[in-house]
């Protein structure tokens, strides 16, 4: 195995200069600037390859309004930022907004000034300048090596999120309330030969609830898929407002009185939904009385998932590689309930 490259998730745009050509500030009242033919077609060919964009725009931030009432742009762009702050400050509020790593965006602008600033500030982002983004538009990282039904539906999804969050926003319960009355539903069930490239995806283009960032070839998958010593389960969620896809997957090598997790990997949509503790606690229940093992390499990005194994009881129990860690938890030590809102179901989701 070999841990992946950089992953881009999302494309930021700058507006004036960028999406289109003249200073919208300047131009007639209450109407924006005609966008750039080419830079709506790279948006749209971004979102073919489940690649969000978004704007960070250094302009009034009273234009934000016409850019959510435009035909061409509201369904272009997710989480918009204009105002007059650093753009750095801007695409940190995106990644926030999205539940996505800095190092998972692309920031394009046609001021060397602004680029610099961002690579100052904000050294994980790719910086480049329109020009560079049209050269590179059909190479990696902005053609991903595995394209799957579920990257082609990731804007409708965040679509479908942003659903969620209005309706959380008028929610007038508490939180758990609200995600009980989402209806969520957990199905789990082992990997087909047809999940295969979605694996390699999850491993790939997940870093907040990943836990080794190790990535298969599709060999080392297929090969998994078939063999009575591994175990590969994958995990769909869904919920009143729509269907999230598959995300989560992990590889479990069976071993004769152990089960030692490879790899645990979830989507970062469903970060603060419960969603790692259910599939993680359904694992464990799984493994019937066999020892239950999960291995660890510490990132910047996935504590999240280091303090969900440390309230499951997990410790360090081997240092096999400085950067690597095996963790246990001690016999006869359950983890916590699955959260009441999941449902979890075996198998196929109704």
């Amino acid at each position: 195995m070999s841990t992946g490259d950089r992953t881009v998730k999302c494309v930021v745009w700058d507006l004036d200069g960028t999406v289109w050509d003249e200073v919208a500030i300047e131009g007639a009242e209450r109407t924006l600037p005609t966008p750039r033919p080419e830079v709506l077609s790279a948006i749209d060919v971004l979102a073919g390859r489940g690649i969000l964009s978004s704007v960070a725009s250094r302009t009034d931030p009273s234009l934000l309004p016409l850019l959510k009432a435009s035909p061409e742009l509201a369904e272009r762009f997710v989480a918009p930022q204009l105002g007059w702050g650093d753009k750095s400050e801007a695409l940190r509020r995106i990644a926030d907004e999205l539940g996505i790593g800095l190092n998972t965006l692309a920031f394009v602008d046609d001021t060397p000034y602004e680029r610099a600033e961002v690579a100052a500030l904000a050294p994980e982002v790719l910086v480049l300048s329109p020009e560079e983004l049209a050269a590179s538009l059909d190479e990696p990282p902005l053609l991903p090596e595995v394209l799957t039904e579920d990257s082609r539906a990731r804007v409708r999804r965040y679509r479908e999120d942003e659903h969620r969050k209005a309706a959380a926003a008028t929610f007038t319960g508490a939180r758990e309330d609200f995600l009980r009355d989402c209806d969520m539903r957990l199905a789990v069930r082992e990997a087909r030969p047809e999940d295969l490239d979605r694996l390699l995806e999850l491993a790939a283009r997940t870093h907040r609830l990943n836990s080794t960032g190790e990535v298969p070839t599709a060999e080392e998958l297929r090969s998994m898929l078939t063999s009575p010593q591994w175990f590969v389960p994958v995990a769909r969620l869904s919920d009143r407002f729509g269907d999230y896809g598959m995300i989560g997957a992990a590889l479990v090598e069976r071993r004769d009185t152990v089960w030692r997790v490879r790899l645990l990997s979830l989507s970062c949509r469903v970060a603060g939904r419960g969603v790692a503790l259910a599939f993680l606690r359904w694992l464990i229940e799984r493994s019937g009385h066999a020892s239950f093992e999960v291995l660890m390499r510490p990132t910047s990005a996935n504590l999240e998932l280091r303090v969900l194994f440390r309230q499951c009881g997990m410790r360090v129990v081997e240092q096999p590689e400085p950067d690597l860690a095996v963790l246990s938890s001690p016999v006869g030590s359950p983890p916590p309930d699955a959260p009441s809102w999941l449902t979890v179901i075996e198998g196929e989701a109704s």
